[in-house]
């Protein structure tokens, strides 16, 4: 993995087709989150398969579901193909609460169980 950004509480990595979060997502390190993985995403061609993976996330923040629908918007925008979203337990659950779980590929956590 490369390092694409440290700031703070997080941390964003990428292969060549997965986008790594891990930390605490804020709302003081979201926008350098954000323009950090648009810049990423900006290097893939057209029709690549990526993948989101903020199970390293430990705290549950709208800011990390803002960076996720940003990304969400870039991917659609740039014509890839968003593969997977995996989310830590508490995102899991933000993202079921809010209804977005039915509009992403979103992976269950190891140990979640299916209602």
């Amino acid at each position: 993995m490369s390092l694409l950004l440290e700031n703070g509480d997080n941390r964003l990595e990428a292969t060549a087709t997965t986008l790594a979060v891990t930390g605490e997502v804020d709302f003081d390190g979201a926008a350098a989150l954000a323009a950090a993985g648009r810049a990423w995403l900006a290097d893939r061609p057209g029709g690549t398969p990526v993948t989101f993976d903020l199970r390293g996330v430990d705290r549950v923040s709208s800011a990390a579901i803002s960076v996720l629908l940003e990304w969400t918007r870039q991917v659609r925008a740039r014509g890839l193909e968003l593969e997977v979203v995996r989310l830590s337990r508490p995102l899991a659950r933000l993202t079921q609460v809010a209804g977005l779980d039915t509009l992403l590929p979103v992976e269950a956590p190891a140990g979640a169980v299916e209602a």
